[in-house]
């Protein structure tokens, strides 16, 4: 998947929610991220952390694993 193609999806997502403390969540991590030289972020973390980050990597890569997004939705 593209750049093109990733921030279209990116603004019909945000398009969709009506959270507003979700939506200033999303904001603060781009923002955080557009403001943080490569690198910086994962540097900052711990190795709980990183180990954490990991660990949802590679459950992500199993589709079981998943929620799908309308149970989501209804949670949030």
């Amino acid at each position: 998947m593209g750049a093109i193609q990733l921030k279209s999806d990116l603004r019909k997502i945000i398009e969709r929610i009506d959270n507003e403390q979700l939506l200033q969540t999303v904001y603060d991590f781009l923002k955080q991220r557009e403001d943080t030289k490569e690198g910086e972020f994962w540097k900052s973390l711990t190795d709980e952390q990183k180990n954490e980050i990991y660990l949802s990597y590679n459950e992500a890569e199993d589709d079981k694993s998943l929620i799908a997004w309308d149970s989501l939705k209804k949670k949030y």
